[in-house]
């Protein structure tokens, strides 16, 4: 398990996920990426950061964004 820092590039609120860029990367987004119903919809705003957990390194379908901040 690691957890990774991101910034939030869109939201979506119908099914919880959210496409990510990388903050070590300035050209991987990755997109679908599930989002804890635990984080409010109004917090989702795009260029916040982000904390995302990935229980798989190789399988970004296995990540979860966990935490919002600024």
């Amino acid at each position: 398990m690691t957890i990774r820092k991101g910034i939030l590039k869109s939201f979506n609120a119908s099914n919880y996920t959210a496409v990510v860029q990388l903050a070590s990367s300035l050209k991987v987004y990755l997109e679908d990426i599930a989002v804890a119903r635990n984080l409010p919809p109004e917090e989702m705003i795009a260029g916040r950061k982000v904390a995302m957990v990935f229980f798989d390194q190789h399988n970004a379908r296995e990540a979860v964004v966990v935490a919002v901040y600024t």
